[in-house]
């Protein structure tokens, strides 16, 4: 299962919804997305931005 740090939906109206800190699930009808908030299943995607900051090493 995916995480991201920063993770957008947009949807099919042009608003977007931020979400930090989640694992999320891609499906044919939607995203389902684990944040510290809870469980969300988003249906009406247009688009999603998934975002991961990796340390770097050295």
């Amino acid at each position: 299962m995916p995480h991201a740090d920063t993770l957008t939906v947009v949807h099919h109206d042009d608003t977007r919804t931020r979400f930090k800190d989640v694992r999320y699930e891609l499906h044919r009808d939607g995203i389902r997305i684990w944040s510290a908030e809870g469980e969300h299943l988003v249906t009406d995607i247009l688009m999603t931005q998934a975002y991961r900051q990796r340390a770097t090493a050295g």
